[in-house]
This record gives structure tokens, C-alpha cells and sequence, in this order.
């Protein structure tokens, strides 16, 4: 046990321990230092004598408890300093259980709080001053409040508020509910001036006034100091409230029963409670002003021919003008009761109406929505209302005003086109929903019946294919036929895109967020709301941006870049690759999960060497087409030129095939289209024999850049191993869909 003493004598904090009864054995040096107490009288529950009497009762009925359960525990109680002063502490206890589990002592520590308790304090006391403004009390029931918690944080002194008169010479004391009779005449009235007392000065100076010896100081004249020292006022510390324009608004001020500096503690308390006082006085004094000219702008607002509605600053109504109350038929006290969204806009609405409107009274800033309001013979119009605040000398809102404008003849006009133009869309959609996609082929036929199935909902779809075989058109055709037609179809190239900005381009930014971003940017997915967005390339997004995506399927929200609030969007996603997405599942560049969301309805696009009987069709659309765009009329095809198109293997699909055609048009100098046989020279084996040889050249192209370890160029790279120029090489890499970064390693 001594030895346990010889510990807790060395721990730099307040320390002690005890018996399992309860009964104090032992209190270190630290705490004798600390409360000037002798070792005799702490021991036992002598402790008790160094604990502020307000706090006795609750810490020994804290205690009680603890050594009722076994547990620890901790309680805050203010500890008497040597010098008498009261500080506040937290007291921990942590029992010792012996080998039957039994306690056998107790082992307690007590930390200073004081600085954390005087911050919470000053919180809370802004708090309650809020409160109490907004539910109308006095300024009087205010100030004594507030004087009041500030006595709980300084008990050793005694605060007062002192507010200027109206002409700016004398302080009248306004609160202080401690303040003995007595003191009144020493302190209140007050003529502010040089050596007017601590509160005169300070509002003479507009500066913190620090008395520490009244009987001394020369702030007093000699007949109010013999009139402070009679009435036990030793010492004095002063705080003037002044508000942005240096305006002297009152004084608040700390008074003590003993010659003494404040000490710092005090100091926070009395700027703190400088601040909260004119937070107090300036927002009653607006309130009053509001109150006073709130009967002129109901009069001015009634005589405004447009609905008016003043509101609190959570939205709740208070007013409404003459116009709103007519068209309603609800008289005012009715709309304030029975709730005005709810009673007047459409039910339909009141939820969405709801979300934006806490959004926007939440920013603080103006804003705005269309909504249908009720008529009193129960038909609903369109009205645009828009909110705007109304701001105190400080800066925050008091109040909100909302006007609404008739519009329900645009919306009408806007809604008959909207009918009309769909209308429009379904008729052509009806007669040439898959015009670009040209064919008869079996194999076009099931992508074709697989888009009609498809399209109606909302599933995710993966487009593969080679390059070229027309996997955009195919995501247009699923939009064109989907109940999303009427939105946007956004189309984005992941390969096309730095793979560091493409989350940027998807996800949008805050301004800020990045080293560039100048302002914030809406992306890809916000601008698809409502539609569909289409993703080409999948393959090629990195890694983080998948996750992002994914999250994206599965919870319909994201984030912009640089900001952690989620944004909500109704948005089908169809995507498209030319590579194996199985195969870089296997090799860890795609995520798995990710695979299977975009994987829930494949389509694959058949490559031309798939559907030559297509071919003939494909020509002739492409043909008129590209005549029409050059201004000749081409009538006919050679046969042989149709033979070389059927013959040919086309590596570059559809889109080789209409380059082809196009350049065939431009040199085309009569009626007849022809190619030139070296075209294809390369190429003419026979359909099988260009599969082969198509299939050979992709070997060959791999070994290559096996060897080259992924590189193209300079004098290692494949181009050279193969003896080709670099940029056929690249052309014949993208037209084989070969992924040259998979042999860099």
C-alpha cells in the first residue's frame, strides 16, 4: 500500500485513493497543493470541504452510486484553490478488484475542465439568447438570463449589464440579477466620461476598462468611489458593446468583493459576454424595427396586384397578402394553422415542394421553383414562386418574402408542344426506328429483336463488337425506343478522355477542386438525368473511376469531385467495348462486380464479315448518302465493284466500308460508282481467306509487340520488327481490337 501511495505522490495531476466504503485513505501532494488543505482534513470524507456547496449533494450522490455498482465512473464538480478561487474539474474513479473480484480500493484522478466548461458555458448561453429572442422574450428576460450563466462560470463575482440611453450620454443598469440593492446607486444611472466609474470609462473610451484597486484607481471620482467602496465594490472590470460602426450600445461588467486583476478566465468571459449581448441587443432591436414597419408593408403589400407571402426563417408562414388570401378563398389565420404547402399546392407536389424549399431557405440565398397553387373553385395553375431574404444589419436572415407569378398559360403552350413533338418522334420512330441500321441479315435480325426487347426498360445493356460495326447506333436505337426518348442521349468516349480528368468528366467538380478548375462543372451523368448515357470504350476507365461507376448503378448517386455531397440522378446507362471484358476481369483491369452490373442484358454487334449479305444494302444507303452530301446523282453500282465489296474482309467493319464509299463518290466522274481493285488489294482472298488472313496478321501483330514489350515505335518497337510504317501499324491495331498496353509487362 505505501508503495501505491509513493505512485500516485509522483503523478503530475490531482490524485487520491480511497477504501471500498468509500472512506479517503489517501489525497497526493498535487491536490494539498492544489486546495491548501492540510493531509488530516482531507482525509476521510473531509475531501468534501474543497467542493463548491452547490456541488456537494450531486458528486456525493454520484459517488454513492459508483460504489453501488463496482464500476467506474466520472462526475465534473468545481474545486476550491488555494486562493479560494473555484475552478472546475473532472473526477474519475477506477476501482481495484482483489482475486475474488471484490473491490478492495478505489483510485481517483481530478482534471482541470475550466477552460472547456467556460466555452460550453459561453455556447450555451448564445444559445438560449437565440431561443429566447425567437420565441419573443423581453430584452430585460433576455440580459438577466445571460447574466445569470456568466454567474455560474465566476461565482466569486458579480456581472451587470448596463445599456446607453437613447441620447447617448448616461448607462442605465438594464440586468444583473445578483446585484445587491444596495449597489444600484453606485452603479446606475452611470454618465459615461474619463472618471465616470469603470462602465462610464469604457463606453467613454469604446475600450475594455481593467479597475483592480477602486479605492486607488483614478477612473473614479471621489464621490461615486466612496460610494462603490461603501457598498463592498473593490474591484471592477468594464467591456463596452459596440457594434460595427463603433456605436455604444451598453456596457457589460464583472464587480468584485476584494482588490484583485481579473484573470484570464474572467477576461474570456467578459468578451465573450460582450459578444453575446450585442448579439442580443441588435437582434431585439431589429426585431422591434421589423414589428414597427411590418403593418406599412402589409399595407403596401396588399396594394401590389401579385400574391405575396412573408415567412419566418424556417419557412413558416406569417403573412399573406390580399391577392393570395383572394385566389385561395383561405383566410390568413387558416393558412398559417392548417400549413400552406400542404393546403395550397397539389398534393402531387408537396413532398418535392418540401425538399426544395428546406434546401433553399438552408442556403440562405434566393431561389425559386414552379408549382400549381389551388383556386378557390378548386382548379390548380401553374405559378413560378420565388423566395427572397430579408437580412439584419449582422447579415442573417430574419425573414423570407415569396412572390408567385401566374404562369400556367406558357406551361399549357409548353406542354401541347411537348405532346406535339412526341407525337412527331413516335411517328418517326414507328416508321424508320432502326434506319441506320441497315441489313436483313439472320445475325442483324436477332440484334434487332434483341433491341426491341430490350429497350422498354430500364436494365443496363454491354454493346461488344469490333471496331466499327455500329455499337453507338445500336445504343441510339435502345434510347430512340425507350421510354427516355423524350431526354438526352449523352454519348462519352472513355478512351478519348485523360484517364485523370475522367472522373471530372463524369462526376462534374467543385471550383477548387483541382489544380484548374476555375469554377464548378456539371458532368456527364447530371447532364443524362432523365435520359440515357451512353459509355463507349468502358474498358479503358481506370480503376477508381470504376468504383465510382459502380456505386453509381447500384445507389443512383454520386459525387462531384471536391465535394462529399451525394447528388441523386435517374439515369440508364449503356455501355460498349471492342475488347474482352471477361478477359480483363481475369488479368485484374476490370472489376468483376462492375462486369456483371454493366453485363445484365449483352448484345453483340456481328462484324461485316458476319453478314455480307448485308453488304448490297449497306452500299446503296450509303451510297445515296454520300452522293446526296456531294451534290452528284449516282444511279448505279459496277458489278465488279459490288463483287470486290463481297469479296473484301473488312478488318475496319461498317465504318471502312462507308469511308470507302465516300471516297469512291468524290472520284466518281459519271452515274456509275467504281472502285479501284488496289484498294483491296490486300484484302481480296475470299471471305474465309481474309478471316484467315485476318486472323494471321493479328498473330503476327502480337508476336511483335510480345518482343517490343508493348511498343509501337522508334527502333525497337514492333512497326519496325514487322517492316511497316508506325501509323499502319497503329490503323491495323485498332481495327483488330489488340490492346498493345497488355505486353508491356
Amino acid at each position: 500500500m505505501e508503495a501505491g501511495h509513493k505512485i500516485i505522490d509522483a503523478i503530475p495531476t490531482l490524485a487520491w485513493c480511497a477504501r471500498p466504503g468509500g472512506w479517503n485513505e489517501f489525497l497526493n501532494r498535487r491536490w494539498h497543493d492544489y486546495t491548501g488543505l492540510p493531509s488530516e482534513e482531507g482525509l476521510g470524507w473531509g475531501w468534501k470541504s474543497a467542493v463548491h456547496p452547490e456541488d456537494v449533494g450531486r458528486l456525493t450522490a454520484k459517488w454513492d452510486s459508483i460504489l453501488d455498482t463496482g464500476e467506474p465512473g466520472e462526475s465534473e464538480a468545481r474545486l476550491r484553490r488555494a486562493d479560494g478561487v473555484y475552478r472546475w474539474f473532472l473526477f474519475r474513479v477506477e476501482p481495484v478488484p482483489d482475486d475474488a473480484r471484490q473491490v478492495f480500493e478505489w483510485y481517483g484522478t481530478a482534471t482541470d475542465i475550466e477552460d472547456r466548461k467556460r466555452a460550453d458555458s459561453l455556447r450555451a448561453a448564445e444559445q438560449r439568447t437565440l431561443e429566447m429572442i425567437a420565441d419573443g422574450a423581453s430584452l430585460g428576460d433576455i440580459l438577466n438570463e445571460l447574466c445569470r450563466a456568466i454567474d455560474v462560470q465566476a461565482s466569486s463575482v458579480i456581472s451587470t449589464i448596463l445599456l446607453m440611453d437613447p441620447d447617448g450620454k448616461r448607462l442605465w443598469q438594464a440586468a444583473g440579477p445578483r446585484v445587491p440593492r444596495g449597489w444600484l446607486p453606485a452603479i446606475s444611472p452611470r454618465t459615461i466620461g474619463p472618471r465616470q466609474g469603470c462602465c462610464g470609462a469604457a463606453a467613454y473610451f469604446k475600450k475594455r476598462i481593467i479597475v483592480a484597486d477602486v479605492a486607488t484607481d483614478p477612473v473614479w471620482a471621489d464621490a461615486s468611489r466612496d460610494l462603490a467602496l461603501q457598498n463592498g465594490i473593490h474591484a471592477a472590470w468594464s467591456e463596452p458593446i459596440l457594434t460595427k460602426d463603433d456605436q455604444v450600445l451598453g456596457t457589460f461588467a464583472l464587480y468584485a468583493p476584494t482588490p484583485r486583476m481579473p484573470t484570464r478566465a474572467e477576461i474570456e468571459l467578459i468578451e465573450g459576454a460582450g459578444n453575446i449581448t450585442l448579439i442580443a441587443i441588435s437582434r431585439q432591436r431589429s426585431l422591434e424595427a421589423l414589428r414597427k414597419s411590418e403593418a406599412e408593408l402589409r399595407r403596401i403589400t396588399d396594394a401590389i396586384d401579385q400574391s405575396i407571402a412573408v415567412l419566418d426563417v424556417d419557412g413558416q408562414l406569417l403573412y399573406a397578402n390580399r391577392v393570395l388570401t383572394d385566389y385561395t378563398g383561405i383566410a390568413l389565420d387558416d393558412l398559417r394553422s392548417l400549413g400552406f404547402r400542404q393546403t395550397v399546392f397539389h398534393p402531387d407536389e408537396v413532398e418535392r415542394l418540401e425538399y426544395e424549399g428546406q434546401q433553399g431557405l438552408s442556403a440562405g440565398i434566393p431561389f425559386g421553383f414552379e408549382a400549381r397553387l389551388r383556386r378557390s373553385d378548386g382548379v390548380y395553375r401553374w405559378f413560378l414562386v420565388r423566395y427572397n431574404p430579408l437580412r439584419d444589419e449582422r447579415g442573417s436572415v430574419i425573414r423570407w418574402y415569396a412572390t408567385s407569378t401566374d404562369i400556367d398559360e406558357r406551361k399549357q403552350a409548353e406542354d401541347r408542344v411537348r405532346k406535339e413533338n412526341l407525337a412527331l418522334r413516335e411517328e418517326i420512330t414507328r416508321s424508320s426506328m432502326f434506319e441506320e441500321i441497315v441489313g436483313s441479315s439472320a445475325a442483324l435480325k436477332q440484334v434487332l429483336s434483341k433491341i426491341t426487347k430490350v429497350a422498354p426498360t430500364d436494365s443496363t445493356v454491354l454493346i461488344t463488337g469490333e471496331t466499327g460495326t455500329g455499337k453507338e447506333l445500336v445504343a441510339h436505337a435502345i434510347h430512340a425506343a425507350s421510354k427516355r426518348a423524350t431526354r438526352a442521349f449523352v454519348r462519352v468516349n472513355c478512351a478519348a478522355i485523360p484517364q485523370g480528368l475522367i472522373a471530372s468528366e463524369l462526376f462534374g467538380h467543385e471550383k477548387g477542386a483541382f489544380t484548374g478548375a476555375l469554377q464548378r462543372r456539371i458532368g456527364r451523368f447530371e447532364s443524362a438525368d432523365g435520359g440515357t448515357l451512353f459509355l463507349d470504350e468502358v474498358c479503358e476507365l481506370p480503376a477508381e473511376t470504376q468504383i465510382a461507376l459502380l456505386r453509381v448503378l447500384q445507389e443512383r448517386e454520386f459525387e462531384r469531385v471536391g465535394s462529399n455531397h451525394p447528388i441523386q440522378v435517374d439515369v440508364r446507362v449503356l455501355t460498349a467495348t471492342n475488347r474482352n471484358l471477361r478477359a480483363a476481369v481475369a488479368d485484374g483491369k476490370f472489376r468483376e462486380d462492375l462486369f456483371y452490373r454493366l453485363n445484365v442484358f449483352p448484345i453483340a454487334v456481328p462484324s461485316l464479315r458476319e453478314r455480307t449479305d448485308d453488304i448490297p444494302l449497306l452500299v446503296e444507303y450509303l451510297l445515296e448518302r454520300s452522293a446526296k452530301k456531294a451534290g452528284k446523282k449516282i444511279k448505279r453500282i459496277e458489278k465488279t465493284t459490288l463483287d470486290l465489296f463481297k469479296a473484301y474482309g473488312w478488318p475496319g467493319n461498317v465504318r471502312e466500308l462507308q469511308n470507302v464509299v465516300e471516297r469512291a463518290v468524290i472520284l466518281c466522274e459519271g452515274d456509275t460508282l467504281s472502285v479501284d481493285p488496289s484498294w483491296f488489294a490486300a484484302g481480296l482472298h475470299g471471305a474465309s481467306e481474309t478471316i484467315g488472313a485476318a486472323m494471321g496478321e493479328r498473330e503476327r501483330i502480337e508476336v511483335a509487340l510480345r518482343e517490343s514489350k508493348g511498343r509501337v515505335g522508334g527502333p525497337f518497337g514492333a512497326a519496325n520488327k514487322l517492316g511497316v510504317p508506325r501509323q499502319t501499324l497503329d490503323s491495323k491495331i485498332a481495327a483488330l481490337g489488340i490492346d498493345k498496353h497488355q505486353f508491356r509487362h
